[in-house]
């Protein structure tokens, strides 16, 4: 029997940590990587290993325990050494034999008397991959949502909404590693100088309006304003992505999420812009860096969150972006009137909590964690969000209302539910683009594909009367 190889090892220790704190495997990951003496190679392949785990959980029990006499009897840090063998054995169709032998170094490290128990359940494992997903995903839902690590109940969701092809298409894309983007912040850098820094080393592409995969004619840019997609990955970790980061000449963030930014500007300068659900910044800092490219200069900006600790976070951050605020505010969204009185804005933002959906890549961990009745919840919340702001932006404004999930209840549907309000007979849609035919596309929804960005939603309302 082989010892368990350092990547192997680490991805079980995360799992353990995800387990036990809820933490994101991506975030526990990252923190021990800085500590951890392995090769890079070894780092490369423990990020496989922790991030596909943490995705197809669900499906790794499943399988774990059909194999198994008594699953409710095996200790939890043992199946977190199991779920690391299952993955690679169902997954990513490793060696049998090898996977099997790792497979029982690794629980033999966290749990030596169940060695022999790893060998019976990794065999049978192994077995069961021949048949692996159980039936045909071309017409049984079940193992549609097995073939892709994902919760029967969104699998058969997503079905529903998007037909069979479509929604297999977005399961698989949701597996693959996310694609690095970079935004630069023109309040400190151009898109032409972050081209040059990187240089031929570590190249930088600019991102076409096309690739975000809207189906949309958009006028004007054909490229997302100061948007960079990283042909490496590794970009981000050398030392001239420290020196800009350090700068305040570049964040990470989605293509697609930079567009939204970019989108909730109106045509005209406004003069203040409500920022609402503004996190740790990263809209804040893109929403300034869109109005000094658009117009040489910032906006009087007020982001509101109901968390303390994030609106610290996000004065320190749009300080060290040289970003400006009229003021940060924490508090609930929900009673803007506590904080506002009658103020209105000439354009606000509502960027949403939402379920994730559409940013499984980067958060692998929210669909075993989101339950269905959250997304109802959530969108009651979504509603309370975007009629409270709708309040608080003056006639001839721009609302605009964006999430990262797919979830029609979540997108489309909220914002039927917010014009059929009495605050929303005030309001109408103003078109994102237009497609092939001419015709209005209503909402900017970006498509997921294995190489592109995530699936975001947006939809811009202006106020037509009192």
């Amino acid at each position: 029997m082989s010892r368990a190889t350092d990547a192997r090892r680490l991805a079980c220790e995360v799992g353990a940590v995800c387990r036990e704190r809820r933490a994101h495997a991506g975030d526990i990951l990252d923190a021990r990587l800085q500590e951890a003496d392995i090769s890079s190679q070894d780092a490369a392949f423990a990020r496989v290993l922790c991030l596909g785990v943490a995705a197809t959980r669900g499906t790794l029990d499943e399988v774990l325990n059909l194999c198994m006499s008594s699953p409710s009897d095996v200790r939890p840090n043992v199946r977190d050494a199991l779920r690391v063998s299952t993955y690679e054995i169902l997954f990513l169709r490793k060696d049998s034999y090898a996977a099997v032998d790792q497979g029982v170094g690794l629980v033999r490290s966290v749990e030596p008397r169940a060695s022999r128990l790893a060998n019976a359940v990794l065999r049978k494992v192994a077995r069961a991959c021949e048949s692996f997903p159980f039936a045909d995903p071309a017409t049984d839902d079940a193992a549609l949502a097995r073939l892709h690590g994902f919760p029967l109940w969104l699998a058969q969701l997503l079905i529903a909404q998007m037909g069979r092809e479509q929604a297999g298409r977005f399961m698989a894309a949701s597996n693959n590693a996310p694609v690095v983007y970079l935004a630069v912040n023109a309040v400190r850098s151009s898109t032409s100088r972050m081209k040059q820094v990187f240089g031929r080393r570590f190249a930088m592409d600019e991102v076409p309006l096309l690739s975000l995969g809207t189906g949309a004619q958009v006028p004007g840019d054909r490229m997302v304003p100061g948007a960079l997609l990283a042909q490496d990955a590794q970009a981000v970790a050398s030392s001239r992505a420290r020196e800009a980061f350090a700068e305040g000449e570049i964040l990470v963030s989605d293509a697609a999420a930079q567009f939204i930014a970019y989108l909730s500007l109106p045509e005209q300068r406004p003069y203040d812009f409500l920022e609402i659900g503004a996190g740790r910044g990263t809209k804040s800092v893109l929403l300034q860096s869109c109005a000094m490219r658009r117009w040489g200069e910032q906006v009087k900006l007020v982001p509101v969150d109901e968390h303390r600790f994030k609106i610290d976070l996000l004065r320190k951050r749009m300080n060290a972006y040289g970003c400006q605020l009229e003021r940060a505010v924490s508090a609930d969204a929900r009673d803007l009137t506590k904080v506002f009185g009658a103020r209105v804005f000439d354009a606000a933002l509502v960027d949403a909590p939402c379920s994730g959906v559409g940013t499984l890549r980067r958060h692998p961990e929210i669909r075993w964690r989101l339950r269905p009745e959250e997304v109802n919840d959530l969108a009651k919340l979504q509603l309370e969000l975007l009629v409270q702001a709708a309040e608080h932006v003056r006639v001839g404004g721009q609302l605009t209302y964006s999430t990262c999930t797919v979830l029609a209840t979540e997108n489309e549907f909220t914002v039927k539910r917010f014009l059929d309000t009495p605050i929303g007979a005030n309001y109408r849609i103003l078109p994102y683009g237009r497609d092939a035919e001419g015709k209005p596309v209503l909402f900017f929804k970006s498509r997921l594909e294995a190489q592109g960005c995530d699936a975001h939603f947006a939809a811009r309302l202006v106020r037509v009367g009192e």
